[in-house]
């Protein structure tokens, strides 16, 4: 509804003259579109279509096969911004030869052939670009399902028809190409920073810097120091104008305070140490950086716009974001660190989103099978104190309250077979902590305190069997519960979580939790940041996409 509206406000601000009119259309160019239109197939697969084929039929339909494009065979200024923002489609983060602008503009300055056909071609073939980059700028270029990425997509309320009519009417192309755009805010800031890590990428040499000593400390020579210099001030790590030292081959106070901020940028230990690790990410190239923002883009446009404030967590950052309102802006949020599962594919958090419904103070953990069968059943053989010592008890049925059974040869057989389950009580060592927050999955992943808070101070944070561990279980159950009743300050949520009976409170508005994947983000305060692709899943969208690895 408000995409047609804005439409309509497009269209309303439309000089009526500079619209295509069908009359000014001769037979012959009518004939050659009708005659193409019956000739051509489909420019993607069935199942990422969305409708174009349809819609362009039905656009020629409603102009009685006139071009929308030229007037008197002349190609209209509509026409003429919709080919530069084609040609400009790297600033979209997307790459510009899919949409064909090259061979378009020589339809336009060497087509061969009769003018009416020639003007046809024209006409349909922009039509068809401009329906897959509208297309892939809304929907993304791939089905994120593909992927194994399990979320929501976009409205599917894209009337391509109608957006084709206000491109060939608008006074500002470039806004009515925005107007089907993911309307996030970190989108539009993502967006922004491509082109200056185009730009950058340009300057291949800024990523060569020669390899430090070992332990190279303040105060130590190094011959790479001016080049470090460089990168730093072209990145933002330092201010323009940084003074040198005399040498200019020191490593000095100023380039670690720059080392410093570019670590933090990037996921790093912020100790300003120019060690093995923060070396690979300053000579990582800048094509590769570009890259990174490109697909972070993509995995934007697999979004709708958000309904309600939501809770969301970015996986290779190890951060959660917990929203104020449906913008994504960072006044007033609740952020936080967190623990994610391991690189190995069968504990890798998955992508996808759910509804948080209800939480529970000092939860049972109930041990997954996979976690009984192949960890704990061995050490359980090997010692008969293992379940006491870690508060682990054999249970028969589903229930908090179903009954213990004792540890005799045939229950560990039953535990075996899974015809029991393990589960370990609640407390200040239980593996989920003090405090478990459920938004029912079919991963049945979600998120939890810990007692292991030493782990919190690793830069990389990849530690549990696919559950998200929180560092502010209490910041977060406030920001839960804000609209439950029973007045849960902070210090009534403390209270739950160190009481002595495990307690279930049911949210009173279900809260959208997306467990999202960027390798790239853009802050509010004009900075980038970048993240490890702790998974792999940026190499497994570049293979989908048909794109080279960057270099």
């Amino acid at each position: 509804m408000i995409f047609r509206i804005t439409l309509a406000l497009i269209a309303l601000c439309t000089f009526a003259q500079s619209a295509p009119s069908h009359a000014d259309a001769t037979d012959g160019t009518r004939g050659a579109i009708a005659s193409l239109l019956a000739t051509m197939g489909p420019a993607r697969p069935a199942s990422a279509d969305h409708g174009m084929a349809q819609a362009l039929r039905m656009l020629y339909v409603q102009t009685e096969n006139a071009p929308l494009w030229s007037r008197d065979q002349n190609a209209t200024p509509q026409a003429q911004a919709l080919l530069h923002e084609l040609q400009s489609a790297a600033d979209y983060g997307l790459i510009a030869n899919v949409y064909g602008p090259d061979a378009l503009e020589r339809l336009l300055s060497q087509g061969t052939g009769p003018a009416e056909r020639r003007w046809a071609q024209f006409d349909v073939r922009l039509s068809q670009a401009a329906l897959r980059f509208v297309t892939d700028l809304h929907y993304g270029r791939v089905d994120p399902l593909a992927l194994g990425f399990n979320v929501p997509r976009p409205h599917a309320g894209l009337d391509l028809v109608a957006t084709l009519q206000a491109l060939s009417r608008s006074t500002d192309v470039r806004s009515t190409i925005g107007s089907v755009e993911p309307p996030f805010y970190h989108y539009k800031l993502l967006k922004e920073a491509v082109a200056r890590y185009r730009a950058l990428a340009q300057q291949p040499e800024l990523t060569r810097l020669p390899a430090p000593p070992p332990r190279l400390k303040i105060g130590d020579p190094y011959q790479g120091a001016a080049a470090l210099r460089r990168l730093l001030v072209a990145v933002g790590d330092l201010p323009a104008g940084t003074p040198a030292a005399s040498t200019d081959t020191t490593f000095d106070s100023a380039l670690s305070a720059g080392v410093r901020a570019f670590q933090g940028r990037h996921g790093l230990a912020p100790d300003g140490v120019l060690g093995k690790a923060t070396y690979a990410s300053l000579t990582t190239s800048f094509a590769h950086r570009e890259r990174q923002i490109d697909l972070t883009l993509e995995r934007w446009r697999w979004l709708p716009p958000f309904q309600t404030p939501p809770i969301v967590v970015n996986i290779p950052q190890f951060h959660l974001y917990a929203f104020a309102t449906a913008e994504d802006r960072v006044a007033g949020i609740v952020d936080m660190g967190v623990i994610v599962g391991r690189a190995y594919p069968s504990s890798q958090t998955p992508v996808f989103e759910a509804n948080m419904s209800y939480l529970d103070f000092r939860p049972y953990w109930n041990v997954p099978y996979s976690i009984t069968k192949n960890e704990m059943l061995p050490k359980i053989r090997a010692n008969p104190r293992y379940l006491s010592a870690q508060r682990l008890e054999i249970v028969a049925g589903q229930q908090d309250s179903s009954p213990t059974l004792e540890p005799t040869p045939a229950n560990i057989a039953a535990l075996a077979s899974g015809r029991l389950r393990l589960r370990q009580k609640p407390g200040p060592d239980n593996a989920l902590g003090l405090i478990k927050f459920m938004f029912p999955n079919r991963y049945n992943v979600y998120l939890h305190s810990t007692p292991a808070h030493r782990l919190f101070n690793e830069t990389v944070r990849t530690f549990s069997h696919g559950c998200i561990r929180v560092s502010d279980p209490v910041s977060l159950a406030v920001y839960v519960l804000r609209n439950t009743p029973g007045d849960w300050t902070a210090e009534k949520v403390q209270q739950a979580m160190n009481g002595t009976e495990t307690q279930r409170v049911n949210l009173a508005q279900p809260i959208n939790v997306l467990i999202l994947y960027g390798t790239a983000l853009a802050t509010e305060a004009g900075s980038m940041m970048f993240f490890n692709d702790i998974y792999g899943h940026d190499k497994k969208l570049e293979r989908e996409l048909g794109l080279a690895p960057a270099p």
